[in-house]
């Protein structure tokens, strides 16, 4: 395992992976904490700002080229920059099922499901993991 592929990658590219990994880690804190608490509330804040780097950063990405510059995941990313504000209203308003249903589905959708192909060979960060 080794970082030199990720570091020696365009700045968006390690821009959108550190935010990512660390949004999954956060994340997971996230889902396994206390819900409802000051602490959930900070970190959920600090959990949408780097999703908003991850999907943000995503735009100047152009690694895979399917519709000009353009690909599939920048269709989640668009999702993700307009589910993250309604997830967020939920919260405010305590609709609590609709903002945990929300969450989670980002979670799942646009980091664990999203970040599993980033692991296909060829791609960087199966040269971190993998080498080559």
């Amino acid at each position: 395992m080794s970082l030199a592929p990720l570091l020696d990658a365009p700045l968006a590219i390690q821009l959108h992976a550190f935010a990512a990994m660390a949004a999954v880690a956060l994340g997971s804190v996230q889902l396994a904490a206390i819900k409802g608490t000051s602490w959930h509330r900070v970190l959920g804040f600090l959990w949408f700002g780097l999703m908003l780097i991850v999907a943000i950063s995503s735009f100047w990405i152009h690694e895979i080229r399917l519709w000009g510059p353009w690909n599939p995941i920048h269709l989640l990313s668009i999702l993700t920059l307009v589910s993250l504000p309604g997830a967020l209203y939920y919260a405010h308003t305590h609709q609590v099922l609709r903002h945990r249903n929300a969450m989670l589905s980002l979670f799942l959708g646009a980091l664990v499901i999203a970040g599993i192909f980033t692991f296909l060979p060829g791609r960087i960060m199966h040269k971190v993991v993998f080498g080559g």
